[in-house]
């Protein structure tokens, strides 16, 4: 059977693949369009699977709150290049899920990967994503605020680089979504890792308070007066890592507890998310040229 342009070029329109692909799928079943998307996608699915221990650290990161500021989520979604994290169907694909997430209240990815987006779940859209873009790319990581009576806020720096998310739990309104922009604004700028002090890792804690005392002794500072110095230091290293206990970053004269208390209207700051993105992932240096010749040989 003759594959005309025509043909391959509804068989791209449908699929985003490139035009050589389209050409081969159609040959591989003889003009049949329904098989050749089938086609393509069983090797899309098969390309996704090679390129999935490749390191993906760039990307993006979304937050999307709820119309009436009772619900939010923050996504991070990656990808291998930068130029990659601009391409749109990227960026409506984390658009997509986002919405998907928040409309149905999801907490974890697993459930999300499961969910239905459009005639296909999250995850067999990502797969075919990857296809179609020649790249890995991974849903990471996935944070969910709500409450029947309070505001969630969000907050993206860098043009999706960080994304954060806060709950004021017990007050609504204007004013208290401002405070709410506020105190996510505050968190992308001072990236804190708690919210309070009771929940800072006890290993962390251990060791924080193991090196101070070394330093102490180092500078030979009295005996009785170590562990007073120590409390002293403790509650500094507090303030650098609990929201909760931060100065705020539009008047340092005010803690981010007092704020709340001041301004927000009875509302208790009760969590929050921020992601930071490509965090913790190892980036893998390449050589330029090296990769372009690998490339080429495979």
């Amino acid at each position: 059977m003759t594959i005309t342009a025509s043909m391959v070029k509804e068989l791209r329109e449908k699929t985003g693949v490139g035009m050589l692909e389209c050409k081969k799928a159609l040959e591989e079943n003889q003009g049949d369009l329904e098989k050749a998307i089938l086609w393509l996608r069983e090797r899309g699915l098969s390309r996704a699977a090679k390129k999935a221990d490749r390191v993906a650290a760039e990307g993006m990161v979304k937050v999307l709150v709820s119309p009436d500021a009772r619900s939010g989520v923050v996504l991070e979604l990656n990808c291998e290049t930068d130029f990659v994290s601009k391409n749109e169907d990227f960026q409506k694909f984390a658009q997509d899920v986002a919405e998907l997430a928040l409309t149905r209240k999801v907490h974890d990815l697993d459930t999300l990967k499961t969910l239905k987006l459009g005639a296909e779940t999250v995850d067999a859209t990502l797969s075919n994503l990857i296809a179609k873009i020649g790249e890995n790319m991974r849903l990471r990581r996935l944070g969910f605020l709500s409450s029947s009576k309070g505001t969630v806020a969000g907050y993206t720096h860098m043009g999706g680089k960080i994304g954060s998310l806060v709950l004021l739990d017990g007050a609504e309104g204007a004013e208290v979504q401002e405070i709410g922009k506020d105190i996510a604004m505050h968190a992308a700028a001072a990236g804190p890792r708690y919210l309070k002090s009771d929940e800072v890792n006890t290993d962390e804690l251990e060791q924080e308070k193991e090196l101070a005392r070394k330093q102490l002794l180092e500078q030979k500072k009295p005996e009785n007066m170590i562990e007073k110095i120590l409390a002293g230091q403790i509650t500094k290293f507090y303030k650098e890592v609990c929201l909760i206990e931060q100065a705020f970053v539009k008047d340092q004269n005010l803690t981010i507890r007092q704020l709340v208390t001041e301004k927000g209207k009875g509302a208790s700051l009760s969590a929050f998310h921020l992601f930071k993105l490509g965090e913790g992932i190892e980036k893998k240096k390449e050589n330029f040229a090296e990769e372009v010749a690998a490339q080429l040989r495979s």
